[in-house]
């Protein structure tokens, strides 16, 4: 066939197909065109980092106008949207970065799909089991390439820490304790936006209510848009946990909280989930009203070594533990976000799957939602197979 009847037969399919059919063929110096939806501080972020690989940003949403006011003096030849859908409907797009409250995270990713866009999400994967199980399924069922953000997954330094435990330098691992802590509670600030915004749409699936400035601030730390930090700052660290111990999500779960500082929150910023595993157990704490070594880690403790995997690295000490023995290994553990969407990029390319895949992030999110579960419930919750039942 020749080269114009096959660029013709092309475009006619383009032309006629119900949804935009990615092309298969890149060039060396061919750049992926994306869009960002939500550009508050993180979806900000990202975009500055994509550019910075030489992605090329042609669209920017948000429905709170300095937000973005601020995006498009990072990307002035974007052109900007408050309805995400007319975003969506743009046939230059390669893909789309979703950074928005995690209550929109399962309808713009379903809406994405039907688009035809490559997507980089904004973990956690979903707010319910259920939205994760119909997020999986629509991925399945389509032919595009979706990176959640857990960006642990493509870390150089954390890829060789887990394969000393895969090596076994650990010995039996019984214990794994992730703990995050910032000093960063205060009461929640609801005096008026300082800008024009679409109520309306931030609230979207959501239940219907009046203006509240501190609810679009904080999200975060409402049960209508999101699971707190157990879902937000729990799943990267759960993940880590099931990845380096080649387990599913837990079998049951406890946990206990409160608001010790963050007046106006409704979901604790001081909490311990205990969750069951098959041949082990974790506990997750997290305290935002201190900083004691200042951010997260999580301790591998076997019967041959202990691991200890922090923002400074990892530092293996070997049994019997002395206080006066150096680790036997050591290397600092940096986690660039650039290396995980260099990565998407990559497979946007290649077609091939990225190294978080929706998948994954159904599972490293499971735990998060059973020990939500629990809170409220106050008891102990099991998990189904399925991930999605719970008793």
């Amino acid at each position: 066939m020749d080269t114009h009847r096959r660029d013709f037969l092309r475009s006619a399919a383009l032309a006629t197909a119900p949804v935009f059919i990615p092309r298969k063929v890149w060039g060396a110096n061919d750049r992926v065109t994306y869009g960002v939806i939500a550009t508050g501080g993180r979806g900000r972020y990202l975009n500055n980092k994509f550019q910075s690989l030489g992605a090329q940003c042609a669209a920017l949403c948000d429905v709170y106008e300095p937000h973005l006011e601020m995006a498009v003096k990072d990307s002035p030849a974007a052109k900007t949207y408050v309805e995400y859908r007319e975003l969506l409907e743009r046939k230059d797009l390669d893909a789309v970065i979703l950074a928005g409250p995690d209550h929109h995270h399962c309808p713009m990713m379903l809406e994405s799909l039907s688009a035809g866009k490559d997507i980089y999400a904004e973990k956690p994967l979903s707010k319910t089991l259920d939205e994760s199980a119909k997020m999986v399924s629509a991925v399945r069922k389509s032919k595009q390439v979706v990176q959640i953000g857990m960006q642990r997954r493509s870390a150089q330094a954390i890829m060789k820490a887990k394969q000393l435990v895969d090596d076994g330098v650990l010995g039996f691992v019984s214990m794994v304790k992730p703990q995050w802590h910032w000093n960063v509670s205060r009461p929640l600030d609801n005096s008026p936006l300082p800008g024009k915004i679409d109520w309306t749409r931030f609230l979207g699936n959501a239940p219907k209510r009046p203006v509240t400035p501190m609810r679009f601030r904080r999200w975060r730390y409402f049960w209508d848009y999101a699971g707190g930090n157990m879902t937000d700052q729990g799943t990267h660290l759960m993940d880590v946990v099931q990845w380096f111990m080649k387990s599913g999500p837990p079998k049951s779960a406890v946990c206990y909280g409160y608001v010790g500082k963050m007046e106006g929150a409704e979901h604790p910023d001081v909490f311990s989930a205990v969750f069951e595993f098959e041949k082990f157990m974790a506990t997750w704490t997290l305290d935002y009203s201190n900083s004691y070594e200042n951010g997260w880690s999580i301790t591998f403790m076997g019967d041959r070594g202990t691991m200890i995997l922090d923002e400074k690295g990892y530092r293996v000490y070997a049994e019997p533990w002395k206080p006066e023995n150096p680790p036997t290994h050591q290397e600092d553990a940096p986690v660039p976000v650039e290396a995980h969407i260099q990565n998407f990029l990559d497979c946007i390319k290649s077609r091939k799957d990225p190294n978080c895949t929706v998948e994954i992030a159904q599972a490293a999110v499971a735990g998060p939602h059973l020990a939500n579960i629990a809170l409220v419930k106050g008891r102990r919750m099991h998990l189904g197979g399925d991930m999605v039942k719970v008793s």
